[in-house]
């Protein structure tokens, strides 16, 4: 997505733009609410940002707004003045693959067991070092994460799984998803998020699960840039389930 923004910026503007995002996504992850800047001397009006920019964009990319704030080292970042990260990850539970959901929901064709997924969850609140549910090649500095709620919903066969936090470390939601998904299974206890969050160790914790279902939803940001974000209950998915 980034390089795409990248090439569209350098089009609409016929210079170099370079960015930088709230949080990274991998091949596979969606990004419903991705936040990403850059600085310019280039005077124009938002909306002329906006249909510019979206000019040069693939279908599968939209800038949905744009606003001016101050830079420079007290300025806004979208990475570091990030105050909360919410994720959601989609499961479609069904004993048959579902076409509609191909490259949009992680897929599970073993019942789940939601409340269990949702009880035993909780354990990854507050502050807590994050080494089981890291990846490997995470270059984060601390594995040290403030979990603010974890919930589990099922709407027919669809699993969302929602998580908010003030950062997340390389591939911790698809592995804490991975591990929550052993739970709900009962292939595990539901004590077991909490013995996992307690080892540190990744090798005791489910293999990281598939990238499709994962959405950045949301960043949140102090009231005080006046960043005209699209507004929304944090536990809600923005967009329409298909059939459900």
């Amino acid at each position: 997505m980034q390089d795409r923004l990248e090439q569209a910026l350098a089009k609409f503007c016929q210079c170099a733009l370079p960015t930088t995002c709230a949080g990274r996504t991998d091949a596979g992850v969606h990004a419903l609410g991705q936040v990403v800047h850059f600085n310019t001397d280039i005077t124009r009006e938002s909306f002329s940002w906006v249909r510019g920019v979206n000019a040069f964009l693939p279908a599968s990319i939209a800038v949905r707004w744009a606003a001016e704030v101050p830079g420079g080292d007290e300025g806004f970042h979208a990475r570091f003045s990030a105050l909360v990260r919410t994720y959601h990850y989609v499961i479609y539970n069904h004993l048959v693959r579902s076409p509609l959901w191909a490259g949009r929901a992680g897929w599970v064709f073993r019942a789940l067991d939601a409340d269990a997924m949702h009880a035993s969850a909780q354990a990854l609140l507050g502050e807590q070092d994050f080494s089981a549910f890291r990846a490997a090649e995470c270059q984060a500095a601390s594995p040290l994460r403030t979990m603010y709620s974890v919930a589990v919903t099922r709407h027919r066969d669809t699993i969302i799984v929602t998580l908010r936090a003030n950062a997340f470390l390389q591939h911790m939601v698809r592995n804490i998803v991975g591990s929550l998904i052993q739970v709900g299974t009962g292939n595990r206890p539901q004590a077991w998020i909490g013995e996992l969050l307690a080892s540190r160790d990744r090798e005791l914790a489910a293999p990281t699960f598939s990238p499709d279902g994962l959405y950045l939803a949301k960043v949140d940001y102090d009231a005080r840039w006046g960043l005209p974000q699209e507004d929304g209950p944090p536990h809600t998915l923005p967009f329409e389930l298909p059939f459900n």
